[in-house]
């Protein structure tokens, strides 16, 4: 099934990559991340989501390849800032990022129906349990 190192290239659209950028960058503005937080998520704490954010970004405007585990970690922050306002940017996400709702929830459905196995196996296996421990 490979493995969460495994490079991954993702089909995206322009506006569906952006959407996922928008995502990462939400987390250093309204958003609230913590460490642990950031750990249930994927990332070491708080700072290596902030870290590693900015190397996806990177990737993702260049139109690289990531890691299935990377995929997997985007696109969940993406989710739960959008969609949390506990924790998230909630209801600030239209007027932070300039995508309403109704068309964030429509990019963030194509997205996730384009998630090969890979990248959907990393959940449970690489983190998102108390199993894990390999930051």
């Amino acid at each position: 099934m490979g493995s969460a190192g495994e490079l991954v290239d993702v089909e995206l659209s322009d506006i569906e990559r952006t959407v996922l950028v928008v995502g990462l960058n939400e987390w250093g503005g309204p958003a609230r991340a913590t460490d642990e937080l950031a750990f249930a998520m994927g990332f070491r704490d708080r700072a290596d989501l902030f870290a590693e954010g900015d190397r996806i970004i990177k990737q993702l405007e260049r139109r690289e390849p990531l890691t299935a585990r990377d995929w997997a970690r985007t696109v969940l922050v993406t989710e739960v800032v959008f969609a949390s306002d506990l924790v998230g940017s909630g209801r600030d996400w239209a007027s932070t990022t300039g995508f309403s709702d109704v068309d964030t929830i429509e990019f963030l459905r194509s997205i996730q129906s384009k998630l090969p196995g890979p990248v959907r196996a990393v959940i449970g296996a690489e983190f998102g349990t108390r199993r894990t421990g390999r930051f």
